[in-house]
């Protein structure tokens, strides 16, 4: 019974961790299109002790990916498409349509 107690307390005083409004939004595969690219170059700098010139591999593709996806969004602005970015299924098309990866 006092086992059950503790547990019952312990569920009730846990406090939900919940990640602040704009990490969730750089997060969202939606809002971020380079979000695989920005992900492989913190994985490269935590497993290489955070030596930077082992890791220039992964900044030059997601410098190339930002670049390319807001080159897009510019265009998509001037011919008064909403929303200006693509969202995560429009990209994938975008990038099937080209064949191979533009960056």
């Amino acid at each position: 019974m006092q086992k059950l107690m503790h547990e019952e307390f312990m569920q009730r005083s846990k406090k939900t961790v919940r990640m602040p409004v704009v990490m969730r939004r750089l997060r969202d595969p939606d809002v971020n299109p380079c979000l695989s690219e920005s992900d492989a170059s913190i994985r490269c700098m935590n497993e290489n002790n955070y030596n930077r010139e082992r890791c220039s591999v992964y900044f030059l593709k997601y410098k190339n990916c930002r670049r390319f996806w807001h080159s897009v969004m510019i265009q998509r602005r001037r011919n008064g498409v909403n929303p200006p970015m693509p969202t995560a299924a429009e990209r994938d098309e975008i990038l099937g349509a080209m064949g191979k990866m533009p960056y």
